[in-house]
């Protein structure tokens, strides 16, 4: 029965899954939206998620046009990717929020919005 399974299940310590929390390096790839956001090439995001980019993916998405921003400093794993051709596409693995303040955005954020007042005078 379902009850059965779940109660065995709360004996499981390791889900097979770990989450990344904290604040972890980034590496900004120079000529991006993202650098264009940021203006640096290392910052530093906070994280509080179980998944991630799948590499097993990476080189086709990379041949059909998406773009990778933002990296870990080793290049392994992927933080930010962003469309081409599109006014505004960027997708992050970090929490932007958690860094933001009514009196100091986030860059993202700042970005985003910048993104929608040039595309609006159009």
């Amino acid at each position: 029965p379902v009850i059965d399974m779940m109660e065995e299940q709360k004996k499981i310590k390791n889900m097979g899954g770990t989450m990344r929390l904290g604040s972890y390096d980034c590496k900004i790839i120079e000529g991006t939206k993202t650098h264009e956001a940021y203006g640096e090439i290392d910052i530093e995001e906070r994280h509080r998620h179980r998944y991630e980019f799948n590499n097993d993916f990476r080189d086709d998405l990379q041949e059909k046009g998406l773009i990778i921003s933002g990296t870990s400093p080793d290049d392994f794993l992927v933080e930010i990717v962003e469309l081409p051709n599109h006014p505004w596409a960027i997708g992050c693995q970090f929490h932007p929020e958690f860094k933001s303040r009514p009196n100091r955005p986030h860059p993202l954020f700042k970005s985003f919005l910048e993104a929608i007042y040039e595309h609006s005078k159009n």
